[in-house]
C-alpha cells in the first residue's frame, strides 16, 4: 500500500505550513526562507528537523488573521525600590500626621467643652 508515501506527504505539507503561518519571532536559528528550503529539499528529514529544534513552541504561534488588533494595556512603570533612608523619612511623616490629627481632635474638643482643660 501507499500509506507509508501518503504519511510523508502530509508531514511534509503540514510542516510547511507550520513554517510558514508562524511568526518570524518565533523561528529558531534560521530564517524561515531557509527552513522552507530545508523542508522542501529534505521532506522527512527536514520536517523532523523543523519540528525538533526550528520551532518555538511558547505562545499560539499562529499569527493573528489580518485586520485584526489586540489592544495592550500598558503596564504602570515598575517603581523602584525605596532606600532604607527613605522608608524611614515615610515613617516619620506618617508618625507626625498621626499626631497631628489626634492633636487637632483634642483641640475640637476642648473648644467644644468636651474635655476639661486641666486634667487633674
Amino acid at each position: 500500500m501507499a500509506v507509508v508515501p501518503l504519511l510523508i506527504l502530509v508531514f511534509f505539507v503540514v510542516a510547511l505550513v507550520d513554517i510558514i503561518l508562524r511568526d518570524s519571532s518565533q523561528v529558531k536559528h534560521l530564517p524561515k526562507v531557509a527552513w522552507i528550503f530545508i523542508v522542501i529539499l529534505l521532506p522527512l528529514i527536514g520536517g523532523v528537523l523543523w519540528f525538533a529544534v526550528g520551532r518555538e513552541y511558547s505562545g499560539a504561534g499562529y499569527r493573528r488573521p489580518r485586520g485584526t488588533y489586540v489592544v495592550r494595556e500598558q503596564a504602570a512603570p515598575a517603581a523602584r525600590p525605596l532606600s532604607t533612608e527613605e522608608q524611614l523619612a515615610a515613617l516619620e511623616r506618617e508618625i507626625e500626621d498621626d499626631r497631628i490629627r489626634q492633636l487637632e481632635a483634642e483641640l475640637r474638643a476642648r473648644r467644644d467643652g468636651e474635655l476639661d482643660p486641666d486634667p487633674s
